[in-house]
């Protein structure tokens, strides 16, 4: 009888009463042991088991969508996982504009943390404080409780921890500009798309009292967006659809008396788009009687007006403003900033990591989302050290055959190969051997070498603060965590070219499925792959079925969908609840 035989007969008939199993599961192997034995032998042989393997601990600082992303794929039963966050709340980020006018409540958006976290069977503990300090040195993080400070109770506490992962976010950049601070909305939290739904309401309520003039009517009733980016653009189209389809009839006074501005410093909104896209927002923005003010920089806010700075004729401008709104970027937040300087990163604007997300110059700390960016290793830095690889036979020459044996390594190694071959449009990596002529060298030295991958550098970009990019590396580091005690049966990463042997993983590789930019009246704009651009109504359907889709549960997806039916049957709620 073979041992798989044996347990199903165990299992199904039951062990003899002087019998008793023990079964351990294997963290390291992944496999399982049964050890059986009688009573009479228990005591002799009972030294032999070993003990369990003692769980890793891992710290996660934050609850977006980097960090949820990794708690929901984590293989637990490897790690004693604790979640540090000031939000017991995982937020849909992308849908805050809709927020801000109503068309979606913002319980909608919202999944409670120990929701998410309780699929794990309640092995994953979340405290609901702020991370003061990473001590990386000490492998410790001091934490604040954000609760209630009236409770009885310490309000600080420590934790240890054998690897951390931030996935803390980021915060508003408001490039030190005075009075923006004091004045100005910001549109990153849940929290900030409730002030402004009352404000916006606030500013209708004010502009209808008695004994105001027109010009103070007018002035309360003229928004500001500064920022022409995703936010600001959908924040300034759902105003527009909120004014004019619902508070227009609540307010007909007021109604010829509304503004919407839109300020961007750069040539075109939605710059970060195709160009396709950016103009056709442009125009519909003009259509819809949006504002929009190209190249232009605001210098200050004051509680009475926005000043700015035109950039092609440098001349000074100062507008009279009702509620502003600021959506210009993000910055690092104060304790990711406190941990760069102890690292040696102070001179960065936002935390390095490798290719595999490991904070660079700290061991066992991992940064995903927005407050990281991944420090691309460059493909010149190393171009001996390749070539030396591929040169099998040392000739001091590289023939074709020998660069295509290692081109699959190269282009795992440096997504920024493949990026320049298909901005040159070149079929394969050993078109990059050819002359100027376009003639295929059999042959190439050093210096040609170098001199071929010589432009492939400059392909190297940031990725994006978006939900999407943080997403998949939270998912990417999980399935590193859940392989890291089997690394043999990990996907093979590329070959070392400094050093022997190969990589346990393969680096992060970003896959972009597109972005969409709701622009009111129920038209959107969607930049698919491919290079596809979409626009106009049918664009909104797709946008209204992907955002349902991405919901985290199905609560969050009912709740969503029936809110904009809700909103297609009776309008927004206009109240300041």
């Amino acid at each position: 009888m073979n041992f798989a035989s044996y347990l199903n007969r165990a299992f199904s008939n039951g062990f003899p009463s002087s019998s008793k199993l023990l079964v351990v599961f294997s963290l390291s192997g992944g496999g399982l042991v049964a050890y059986s034995e009688s009573q009479s032998t228990s005591a002799t042989n009972s030294t032999e088991v070993e003990p369990l393997k003692k769980k890793k601990k891992v710290v996660v600082l934050g609850t977006g969508w980097a960090s949820t992303s990794f708690l929901k794929d984590l293989d637990i039963s490897s790690y004693d996982v604790q979640v540090v966050s000031p939000r017991n709340y995982f937020a849909f980020t992308p849908l805050l504009p809709s927020v801000t006018c109503g068309t979606v409540e913002a319980r909608s958006i919202v999944e409670p943390v120990r929701n998410i976290i309780k699929k794990k069977n309640g092995e994953i503990h979340f405290w609901e404080a702020e991370c003061t300090k990473i001590d990386a040195a000490n492998k410790k993080v001091f934490c604040h409780s954000v609760i209630d400070s009236n409770l009885v109770g310490k309000n600080d506490f420590s934790l240890d921890y054998d690897y951390l992962v931030v996935a803390a976010g980021a915060e508003v950049n408001t490039f030190n500009t005075p009075g923006v601070k004091e004045y100005c909305h910001f549109l990153k939290e849940v929290e900030d798309a409730q002030k402004i739904r009352m404000s916006v309401i606030d500013c209708f309520e004010k502009a209808i009292l008695p004994e105001l003039t027109e010009e103070e009517r007018r002035i309360n009733l003229h928004f500001v967006i500064v920022g022409g980016g995703p936010t600001g653009v959908e924040f300034a189209a759902e105003l527009h659809d909120f004014v004019h389809e619902d508070l227009v009839k609540l307010y007909p006074s007021v109604k010829d008396m509304v503004k919407i501005t839109v300020i961007q410093s750069g040539d075109h909104i939605l710059n970060t788009y195709d160009s396709r896209i950016s103009t056709f927002a442009e125009a519909k923005f003009t259509r819809d009687g949006i504002n929009v003010c190209t190249g232009t920089r605001v210098l200050s806010v004051t509680d009475k007006e926005v000043n700015m700075k035109i950039k092609s004729t440098g001349e000074n401008v100062s507008i009279p403003r009702g509620m502003v709104v600021w959506s210009t970027g993000v910055s690092t937040r104060p304790v990711v900033k406190d941990f760069m300087d102890q690292i040696g990163q102070g001179n960065r604007r936002v935390l390095a990591t490798d290719e595999w997300l490991r904070v660079k110059n700290c061991e066992d700390v991992y940064a995903i989302g927005d407050c990281a960016t991944i420090d691309q290793r460059k493909v010149m830095e190393d171009i001996s050290a390749i070539f030396t690889a591929a040169d099998k036979d040392n000739s001091g020459t590289l023939s074709v055959e020998e660069f295509q044996d290692i081109i699959d390594d190269i282009l795992m190694r440096y997504p920024q190969v493949e990026l320049h071959l298909r901005d040159k449009h070149l079929a394969s990596v050993t078109d990059l051997l050819r002359d100027p002529e376009g003639n295929a060298k059999e042959e190439v030295d050093i210096e040609g070498f170098k001199l071929a991958l010589s432009q492939v550098d400059s392909q190297m970009k940031s990725l994006p603060a978006t939900a999407q990019v943080a997403a998949q590396q939270g998912t990417y580091l999980s399935s590193c965590f859940n392989k890291r005690e089997l690394a043999k049966l990990a996907p093979e990463g590329p070959r070392r070219f400094k050093g022997s042997g190969r990589h346990d993983f393969c680096p992060f590789r970003y896959k972009h499925f597109g972005q969409f930019a709701p622009l009111g009246g129920e038209q959107a704009a969607a930049e698919l792959p491919g290079d596809w651009v979409s626009v106009g109504r049918s664009t909104q359907w797709l946008w209204y079925s992907v955002y349902a889709s991405k919901q985290v549960s199905w609560r969050t997806r009912v709740l969503v969908v029936s809110d904009w039916t809700r909103r297609f049957i009776f309008g927004r709620d206009s109240s300041r609840v």
